[in-house]
């Protein structure tokens, strides 16, 4: 590895931070009773220290900057740190890094206190050593400073990301390499003029950049399970969209489906004209569209470094064919054998409620497909399927309860999500 110490600039770096700041500095300047220029001018405001963009652009005094600042951040403290999402694709360098034993940094001009927060609030936190930002004290941040501060103990050979001159002067300055990145707010001048070593124009050639040779991170695999109506596409829905704002590349599918061929199987075993369908046929129905679905869909979108969230899988059958329709697990893993082929999720989240309310829930939604009409025992009977393979397998499969509002359930689910990512190697 060239590096043995990679350290990160935040905004415009890590993170797509342009609302938040731009917002924030436009209420400051509004607070000093300054005309407030187009959201494009205030792009200047990223990157720069604050107090020396208050008075190198707008004229204000020492004291006036002081107290812009401070607007700044009262704003900021209070809604603008959120207003913010990761680069697509940073996740996945970090991760990569860390499994090779580089040790990672972040050092920043934008105070400790909101920095830590934003990287908690996208998950970001568990692949950094060291965060070095500034206090809400200071009006300055001297970049050199904070690389000396962020760099661990030991670490010779290292490396500052950024994406303005602040970055790369300070690193040069410090005796370190520096990667300029042009996909946050400098101009490839800028970057060449200030001493980048290089300059990656997206994410993937940072990568290129950061990890040469090394293995880049493969996709995750994540089932939602549960009895007709719990919630759980709803909940995908949601955490899609929530680990895309984390920075992650995501493909959602879903079971029976996923593919124009599953698709097609998916239509026949759900019709409810097919009422004669047998138990037997119904299984292996249900594990051909799994057969295709694992090899269109779910294994070429890992092999791309995506994560797989997938509406239903394997287990799915387990407990509607093998405990519901009471064909027995042994039967139903047999049949899915050469289907999955060892395709597995690599976690499972269950969503517990009752499983009559949540087939209420379901048939007050939209008409029953052809197993949603079967009886309550049948649904009893799921319900037993799912409760077990949770008590079979609880590294595997994440317990959720999903009684709770939409946004109480999301938010475990995303605090769940998120560590998950993290800790799987």
């Amino acid at each position: 590895m060239r590096y043995d110490c990679i350290l990160f600039d935040l905004d415009g770096t890590l993170t797509e931070s342009e609302e938040g700041i731009i917002r924030s500095a436009g209420y400051a300047l509004e607070q000093m009773g300054r005309e407030v220029p187009p959201y494009e001018e205030l792009k200047k405001f990223i990157g720069p220290p604050l107090k020396y963009s208050f008075m190198h652009f707008y004229g204000m005094s020492d004291e006036d900057a002081e107290l812009a600042t401070a607007k700044y951040r009262e704003r900021f403290s209070r809604i603008g740190w959120s207003e913010n999402k990761v680069y697509e694709g940073i996740p996945a360098i970090l991760k990569a890094l860390k499994r090779a034993g580089v040790k990672l940094g972040v050092a920043t001009g934008k105070p400790q206190v909101f920095t830590e927060k934003i990287l908690d609030l996208f998950g970001l936190a568990p692949y950094f050593d060291t965060v070095c930002g500034i206090t809400l004290t200071d009006h300055n941040a001297d970049k050199k400073k904070l690389i000396a501060a962020a760099t661990p103990e030991g670490c010779t050979r290292v490396c500052m990301v950024g994406d303005r001159k602040f970055d790369i002067e300070g690193a040069r300055a410090q005796g370190c390499d520096a990667v300029g990145v042009l996909y946050g707010y400098g101009s490839r001048e800028e970057l060449e003029n200030a001493g980048a070593t290089a300059i990656a124009a997206t994410t993937d050639e940072l990568a290129d950049i950061l990890l040469g040779d090394l293995p880049r991170e493969q996709g995750l695999f994540l089932s939602f399970e549960g009895s007709d109506g719990c919630g759980k596409s709803t909940q995908m829905k949601i955490l899609a969209e929530w680990l895309k704002t984390c920075g992650w590349r995501v493909k959602t599918t879903r079971e029976p489906g996923g593919g124009p061929i599953s698709e097609a199987i998916r239509a026949l075993v759900l019709d409810p004209a097919y009422k004669g369908m047998t138990d037997v046929c119904e299984a292996y129905l249900f594990a051909a569209s799994r057969a295709q679905h694992v090899r269109d869909t779910i294994r070429p979108a890992m092999q791309r470094g995506e994560i797989v969230l997938c509406d239903r899988f394997l287990d799915s059958s387990v407990a509607f064919q093998g405990a519901g329709r009471g064909l027995g697990i042994d039967m139903v893993m047999e049949i899915n054998r050469h289907a999955v082929d060892g395709t597995m999720p690599d976690a499972t989240f269950l969503f517990e409620i009752d499983p009559h309310t949540a087939m209420q829930r379901r048939l007050n939604a939209t008409a029953p497909d052809r197993i949603e009409q079967e009886k309550q025992d049948f649904v009893a009977r799921v319900y037993s399927g799912f409760e077990a393979l949770a008590d079979g397998d609880p590294q595997r499969v994440r317990r959720i309860d999903a009684n709770g509002t939409i946004e109480q359930v999301q938010a475990n689910v995303a605090k769940e999500a998120l560590s998950l990512i993290a800790e799987i190697r």
